[in-house]
């Protein structure tokens, strides 16, 4: 199976942008430069939807205090202080940064992977960052370098994507082996315990169920939520009695049914269907369109993507058996996640508006709803006490989810990210 490269996240999200003119920064910092903690940040002038669900305020206010929202409002309710720094964003579109509630950070370095290090890492956020994506959960590889990077990122001055980290993925042929992986990520500091049951298209045997169930009530001791990379119906059906806390991956192998549907809302269980996640098997048998999108190309590794070119890299998808079979796995992927949706279950960003959902859907599970499937506070939408984590748009999300191509600038805790406008 090809494996998705590094900087594939950004067609999970957005395939083009048309950038306009940019905000007017002059008495703002400038990207790599950080307001004093003490002073006020006044962004005035932009149509703000704030992610909570509320309707878009025109003319809005957002300041920024120490890295986080200190009033957000309509010009008229939100008084600014004498001495604020102002950067004017009108006829700019503001929306809360996006989360990827199912990544894996810093794993790979072109198209190699076991790339692990602290500054891979570092790289990999900073690169998210740019094109939007302000908070990654990392379900499954950084380890020791993921939990020393989360630590640092409670400041004012971040200017890269926030990282929360499940460590290494549990495995274990027996409840033992497992528990000792799972005891490991325990020690370390992990925010959320990972654990995968596929069989790879029948080329491998799954975890065992009782082995699955002794990680979760394991981690369930501890007070950390469960996350479960699944395939097949009948093992989501079995994970969500067993207690797991967050379904990873779509059921890919025939269509959800109602005791599945109506356990998934008893125990409001979110789903990340991670649609992306099949199209990286099979999208290099030839030359992807979002190889010739400004967007795309903005920050991407051109060595990587004349390797994907490449006519033998593309003959070998084309044969891939996987490639194919995942394919169509895609298909039944699709249909479930309008069931899902239809059903009222929360779920996380992938290729929804294809789907069939609308603007406000999609970028409510790209924001609000991605921080509460995981639990995360301070991010996800744009209130008071809040990170100040913030997208910047040319055009209006709202009106059609394309328009997130329009991004202009991206700030967090309110910082420029740098080589974001």
């Amino acid at each position: 199976m090809l494996r998705p490269s590094r900087f594939l996240l950004i067609v999970m999200l957005t395939t083009a942008c048309q950038r306009g003119d940019g905000p007017a920064m002059d008495e703002a910092p400038a990207a790599g430069q950080t307001a004093d903690p003490g002073s006020v940040t006044a962004f005035v002038g932009a149509t703000v939807w704030d992610g909570t669900g509320a309707p878009s305020m025109s003319d809005a206010v957002i300041l920024v205090r120490e890295g986080r929202v200190a009033a957000v409002g309509p010009s008229a309710d939100v008084d600014v202080p004498d001495g604020a720094e102002r950067v004017d964003l009108t006829g700019r579109y503001v929306m809360p940064g996006m989360i990827n509630a199912h990544g894996h950070v810093g794993g790979t370095l072109g198209l190699e992977g076991g790339h692990y290090s602290e500054a891979n890492v570092l790289d990999h956020l900073g690169l998210y960052a740019r094109y939007g994506v302000t908070t990654v959960v990392s379900l499954g590889g950084d380890e020791g370098a993921g939990v020393r990077v989360r630590g640092a990122q409670a400041t004012h001055d971040l200017d890269r994507a926030r990282l929360h980290v499940a460590g290494a993925v549990v495995v274990g042929e027996t409840p033992e082996e497992a528990l000792e992986v799972t005891n490991a990520n325990i020690n370390m500091g992990v925010d959320f315990v990972k654990f995968r049951v596929d069989d790879n298209l029948g080329t491998v045997e799954k975890m065992k169920r009782e082995v699955q169930q002794a990680v979760i009530d394991r981690a369930h001791e501890v007070g950390l939520p469960v996350s479960v990379h699944v395939f097949y119906l009948d093992d989501a059906k079995f994970l969500l009695e067993a207690g797991a806390d967050f379904i990873g991956h779509s059921v890919r192998d025939q269509d959800v049914d109602e005791a599945f549907l109506a356990a998934m809302r008893e125990r409001d269980v979110c789903y990340s269907p991670t649609l992306m996640r099949e199209v990286s098997t099979f999208v290099y048998e030839s030359e992807p369109d979002f190889f010739s999108d400004p967007f795309f190309l903005k920050h991407a590794d051109r060595a990587v993507i004349d390797a994907l070119k490449a006519p033998e890299l593309q003959e070998s998808v084309r044969a891939s058996r996987a490639a194919q079979a995942y394919k169509l796995a895609l298909e039944q992927a699709t249909a479930n996640l309008r069931s899902i949706h239809e059903a009222g279950i929360r779920v996380e960003l992938g290729l929804m508006a294809e789907a069939g959902l609308d603007a406000e859907a999609v970028l409510l599970a790209a924001t609000r709803d991605a921080a509460a499937c995981m639990g995360l506070e301070d991010v996800g939408t744009l209130e008071p006490g809040g990170w100040a984590d913030f997208l910047v748009l040319g055009s209006d999300p709202l009106a059609d989810v394309d328009n997130t191509r329009s991004l202009e600038s991206v700030w967090i805790a309110g910082n420029l990210v740098p080589g974001s406008s």
